[in-house]
């Protein structure tokens, strides 16, 4: 039997379902999903693997108008991660109408003539039925004006999984003759910190507004594991973390009365990462200031962002 695999960039606006389709297309929670935009941060691999072939799923971070270092350090990330795959899955909800952002990633895309080139109408649980054939013929319309023609249009939701599989199937059969690039159980290529510190940061960003969220960032102070003679079977491990945000007035904000945020914070962020490592631990969070750091090259480096 032959095996396919392939590189997949799945691309789009912020928070046009890109991290909740790669979850689905994975089977399991590999990106952290909010309500807020770009909470993507770091180009995020994840790897679905079945016996005749394997696609490697690339979740970048919303294209947009960057205002600051950080937004323009995302954007690189995207453009880097649509060069040499196979395929680029552009995705547009059905719940919105198809604007400048979409047209702008759409000519980005044009730039890959070998990429196959997939549209991905995402949120049709949310949208009525109606109007599902005038948000086709825009997607349509959109890959003319950015000259060429979608190889495939898929509407889907992946919050009800409906036609994530068909996706699935139209990768896999554009996929090119090849040996998997992954072991066949792995899920994520993701560092183990990056993956703690995310998800962190998805219970640190959560019921806040304005500016808070894009000033959140999370580093790894210290993992280790606790013997395990004193805790018995089970793995044990000590997570200290920093809260990184701008300003004074946000880690109050983050921290809140008499700490009670922070409490929570830690609470929802050690259930997902004991489920994640299959272990106890005990989670240490501290708040801290780096005015700026958005906009600050230094910063930036010292969190991971390379541009």
């Amino acid at each position: 039997m032959t095996h396919k695999a392939a590189f997949v960039a799945i691309v789009g606006r912020p928070n046009t379902g890109k991290s909740t389709l790669v979850n689905a297309l994975v089977g399991e929670k590999i990106v952290i999903t909010s309500h807020h935009p770009n909470t993507t941060r770091n180009a995020i691999r994840g790897i679905v693997t079945r016996p005749d072939f394997q696609l490697v799923v690339v979740d970048t971070p919303g294209v947009h108008k960057p205002k600051t270092l950080l937004g323009g350090a995302l954007n690189s990330i995207v453009n880097e991660n649509m060069e040499s795959v196979d395929a680029i899955v552009l995705c547009i909800p059905a719940v919105e109408a198809i604007g400048a952002g979409d047209l702008f990633i759409a000519k980005e895309m044009a730039r890959h003539r070998s990429a196959k080139k997939i549209c991905a109408i995402t949120m049709i649980d949310m949208a009525k039925k109606a109007l599902m054939p005038e948000q086709l013929i825009a997607a349509s319309k959109l890959a003319e004006d950015a000259g060429f023609a979608w190889d495939e249009v898929v509407p889907l939701s992946a919050k009800t999984d409906d036609q994530v599989q068909l996706l699935m199937d139209l990768l896999a059969k554009y996929a090119p003759e090849s040996p998997p690039f992954y072991p066949a159980d792995m899920s994520s290529d993701q560092e183990l910190n990056t993956q703690i510190a995310d998800l962190i940061r998805e219970a640190a960003i959560e019921d806040v507004f304005e500016e808070v969220p894009h000033s959140i960032a999370v580093l790894i102070d210290e993992i280790s594991e606790r013997d395990k003679r004193e805790e018995g079977d089970t793995p044990f491990f000590d997570i200290h973390a920093s809260i990184i945000v701008e300003r004074d007035s946000q880690k109050a904000i983050i921290i809140g009365h008499k700490g009670e945020r922070l409490k929570q914070v830690g609470i929802v962020a050690r259930g997902e990462i004991e489920k994640k490592l299959k272990a106890r631990i005990f989670l240490g969070l501290h708040v801290k200031v780096m005015a700026n750091w958005q906009s600050d090259s230094k910063a930036l480096l010292k969190l991971g962002f390379t541009r």
